[in-house]
């Protein structure tokens, strides 16, 4: 009898947890016959998933032995993976946006990235939530109380551009705040359905594998590759595509690295769309347990070098605690990396506006 009470238990708590994944509009919708049929027509996509051409395999006995270590280094913690006072960062005006047709970059903490080109305004990951959770108020908050701007503030927007559908990439309450105020969002295939979900009007979305490229509003986008993967629930891990981005404008092309282990694609970015006047490089949450899905800050560097890049500004970083790491460690081994190679790092404090092509660039250590 108590066995046939504790399996009925479990049935009840795993339909509970089916419904909750299908219902909470936070985890998104997942792909339907339509678009699986569509992701056929993609090189990354095999039975019913996609992936990355040369993926580590993390089956069997390694994969148990890194994951129990993951797991107790986690519990363990780590008090220097926050700072020890919230950061603040510098505010940005509404007014400044939008100001001549000068490449501009402010970084909003992690990979959120307002970019201005040839007078059109760009939002690269707008998660500008306060935690990368399905449930924010149980997640790990962001290192600072407000944002440079807060959304209701921002000016309406041309483009949004996505890398892929996690949490710290893709959130839920920020793109309910901002369908109204973007013309269009451009993402990788398979994350316009849960756009659709979230009230997005489908002829403002814009799926892309890649390779492909768009033109809009003046700017090309194309869509290339990264090591990684996707998903927001238990139910749809790597049935939507990721990717990184090469926006060309006018006076400047700029690398949107996304979130990516180091591998070949950047070598071959360089050949094919290189050089770049500013690369926007992934260097944070990183473990050597799981480099294959994000850089350290060395490969990051080294990243940067592959793909032809001028200026180099770290993101992922800065927000939000996602690894074990000291918090100042990206941008720690990520200068100290840069200097030996001879790379132009540009280290803006969250807020901040770097113009490309200015006779300055922020450098100073403002995170010690």
């Amino acid at each position: 009898m108590t066995l046939i009470i504790v399996c009925a238990v479990l049935l009840v708590l795993v339909a509970a947890a089916y419904l909750l994944m299908t219902v909470y509009p936070a985890f998104g919708r997942r792909a339907g016959k339509q678009e699986k049929t569509r992701n056929l027509r993609s090189a990354q996509y095999s039975k019913g998933k996609f992936a990355y051409p040369q993926t580590a395999d993390l089956s069997g006995e390694k994969a148990r032995s890194s994951g129990l270590s993951i797991l107790r280094d986690f519990i363990k913690g780590n008090p220097r993976s926050r700072p020890p006072e919230p950061l603040q960062p510098q505010p940005l005006l509404p007014s400044s946006i939008g100001e001549g047709r000068d490449t501009r970059v402010t970084w909003f903490g992690h990979s959120a990235v307002l970019l201005e080109m040839d007078g059109v305004t760009l939002f690269l990951d707008p998660m500008l939530g306060r935690a990368p959770s399905p449930f924010p108020f149980i997640g790990g908050r962001r290192y600072s109380k407000q944002l440079p701007l807060e959304v209701s503030l921002l000016p309406q927007m041309d483009a949004v551009l996505l890398s892929h559908d996690h949490y710290d990439h893709l959130d839920y309450g920020t793109i309910r705040q901002l369908k109204d105020k973007v013309g269009l969002f451009i993402v990788p295939l398979g994350v316009g359905t849960h756009l659709r979900r979230w009230g997005v009007a489908a002829e403002k979305i814009r799926e892309q594998d890649w390779g492909d490229t768009l033109t809009y509003a003046g700017i090309a986008f194309t869509c290339a590759p990264a090591r990684h993967f996707s998903g927001r629930s238990l139910l749809d891990r790597n049935t939507t595509l990721w990717c990184s981005w090469i926006i060309q404008g006018e006076k400047s092309k700029v690398f949107f690295s996304g979130d990516s282990g180091y591998g070949p694609h950047f070598a071959e970015i360089g050949r094919t769309h290189g050089p770049f006047d500013l690369t926007l490089m992934e260097c944070g949450q990183y473990d050597p347990r799981w480099a294959d899905i994000h850089m350290l800050p060395e490969q990051t560097v080294e990243a940067h070098i592959d793909v032809q890049g001028g200026l180099l500004i770290p993101i992922h970083w800065g927000a939000f605690t996602l690894s074990m790491h000291d918090w100042t460690d990206p941008v720690e081994r990520i200068s100290a990396a840069a200097a030996l190679r001879g790379v132009r790092l540009v280290t803006p404090r969250i807020g901040e506006t770097v113009i490309a092509g200015s006779a300055g660039y922020p450098v100073l250590p403002w995170w010690r």
